[in-house]
């Protein structure tokens, strides 16, 4: 069973900054990334990185948020700058181990508030 735990989330005021951490008790993944949710829609992708590297953001993230991984502590970032308020949500960090084996941290909250 593998364990993710989370951490970074918080209250920031727009145009400010906030870095998500996720650690995983793997050094062997197909994609490590973050997903966001707010209340009444469904989770959606923010930032995925890949075990060869290739990255993806959604759209209206592209220039702002920067996913990475130390891969000494087996951990994922998500550097988020100019945070708007419609980054708003819970942030999930997942690990996709193939095969249909995919695992969800514990959910972080993000608020982008004056």
């Amino acid at each position: 069973q593998l364990q993710l735990v989370e951490s970074g989330g918080g209250l920031v005021q727009p145009g400010g900054s906030l870095r998500l951490s996720c650690a995983a008790s793997t050094s062997v993944f197909i994609s490590e990334g973050w997903y966001r949710q707010v209340p009444g829609k469904e989770r959606e992708v923010v930032a995925v990185i890949r075990y060869r590297g290739n990255i993806y953001y959604t759209d209206s993230v592209k220039g702002r948020f920067t996913i990475s991984r130390d891969n000494a502590r087996n951990t994922v970032y998500l550097q988020m700058n100019n945070l708007k308020p419609e980054d708003t949500g819970v942030y999930y960090c997942n690990v996709d181990l193939g095969k249909s084996e995919s695992y969800w941290g514990q959910g972080t909250q993000v608020t982008v508030s004056s």
